[in-house]
């Protein structure tokens, strides 16, 4: 057993003689009800699920709540989702299975900050290649489904191996859902994308009754495709999950998991000098979206930690960052709009990283979708209808006033260093 000493410096809290459980007494084979439960970590609620299960009740965690399409109403079991694996395990098929105190991770610990740093810049790259591998002339699709669909996808599949991930290195999941799948996908870019529907931004040759339709058709087909992609995910994760390991996996040694760190921190610090160093060109394309995809990143992380446990309602951390992304793009983009005195193409570039970059990692759909699976069924109808009209309204607030009282276009007015 290690020391407090010892856990604190590796990022891991010992809190086993805390909430050491009683096995069972009359050798019944059933274990006894314990009631609420949820851990507490230097202020932080770190629960997979509030509730021990019982002959009556089984304990459902979000990876178990999309397996069994069943529905969580604990604010702290459904804010696990951007959390490291927490002290117990809460599938189904290992309701009782405890994570040794060296495997735990507190969501602020420097292993699990420093792995959302690569994460974000290989979420981000990810999403801009694939835009520009699927953004052709004649395309049957518009680009941000197969985005959207392909982070969905890893997420769901990420939440179902949530176990296994934390019985070997917990930082891990929260890279690959948090950092990854978060980043990749992006929620103000689809309500830009929609809102520019409703414009006809392109002058396609349609009247005002088609520009609804494509409005309306990218957000039925990509709420419908990222939704469908969690659950393909998550269904994947569960038939493979049986051949994984759950027990008896020794953690990675102290200076993997510190060259782990290192080398994640290092991997963002190398976004500087490709900035600067790579031919400026690349600018607006991909560099300075990596300066700003951690921070977004990590931005929406704390919302998350700190706001998604408040309400149970619905997840007010998610909620926020994606409105507030969403506002933040609309603004970056009227910025670059300016007809009369536009930015110089140094700054119209770093616009459009802030937007790229920190709006995309800011924002998510990802988390979005799992969220509204694992929610009451009101209430998901509640969460998915709020978000969409608020993030609209924003876009008509910020940029409406902006196109029509004129000096600003709605296409980009600035250049680019080519």
């Amino acid at each position: 057993m290690l020391s407090d000493i010892e856990l604190k410096a590796n990022g891991t809290v010992d809190d086993s003689s805390q909430y050491a459980r009683p096995t069972d007494p009359d050798n019944t084979g059933i274990q006894p009800s314990y009631g609420h439960n949820t851990e507490q970590t230097n202020g932080f609620t770190n629960s997979d699920d509030t509730r021990v299960p019982t002959l009556k009740h089984r304990r459902h965690s979000v990876s178990s709540a999309l397996s069994h399409h069943s529905s969580i109403q604990s604010a702290a079991s459904l804010a696990s989702i951007d959390r490291p694996p927490s002290r117990t395990s809460a599938t189904a098929e290992y309701p009782l299975e405890k994570l040794p105190a060296a495997k735990i991770y507190h969501p602020l610990s420097p292993h699990v900050i420093a792995l959302l740093m690569p994460a974000s810049i290989f979420g981000v790259l990810a999403r801009l290649g694939i835009q520009a591998l699927v953004g052709y002339e004649g395309k049957s699709a518009f680009p941000l489904a197969w985005v959207q669909a392909m982070g969905c996808f890893i997420m769901g599949f990420g939440v179902g191996i949530k176990d296994p991930l934390g019985q070997f290195y917990g930082p891990l999941y929260t890279a690959m859902t948090t950092g990854f799948c978060g980043s990749l996908t992006t929620f103000s870019g689809w309500q830009f994308d929609v809102f520019q529907s409703w414009l006809n931004v392109n002058e396609d040759h349609r009247d005002w009754f088609r520009d609804v339709v494509d409005g309306v058709t990218k957000t039925v087909f990509t709420l419908g495709l990222s939704l469908a992609a969690v659950q393909f995910g998550s269904r994947l994760a569960f038939l493979l999950r049986h051949h994984l390991p759950h027990r008896q996996i020794p953690p990675p040694p102290r200076t993997v998991r510190y060259t782990f760190t290192a080398l994640g921190v290092l991997v963002y610090a190398a976004a500087y000098p490709a900035y600067f160093r790579l031919p400026a060109a690349f600018r607006h394309q991909a560099t300075a979206a990596l300066l700003f995809s951690f921070p977004g990143t990590l931005t929406r992380y704390l919302l998350s930690l700190y706001l998604n446990p408040k309400l149970s309602l619905f997840p007010l951390g998610t909620f926020t960052a994606n409105m507030f992304g969403t506002a933040l793009l609309a603004l970056f983009h009227v910025l670059q709009g300016i007809d009369s005195d536009p930015v110089s193409p140094n700054a119209c570039a770093i616009l459009q990283g802030l937007a790229d970059g920190y709006c995309g990692c800011l924002t998510t759909v990802s988390t979005f979708a799992v969220e509204i699976l694992t929610l009451e069924e009101w209430k998901s109808w509640l969460y998915t209808v709020m978000s969409w009209v608020v993030a609209q309204l924003l876009l008509l607030v910020i940029l409406g006033p902006s196109y029509w009282a004129g000096g600003v276009s709605e296409r980009l007015a600035c250049t680019f260093v080519s």
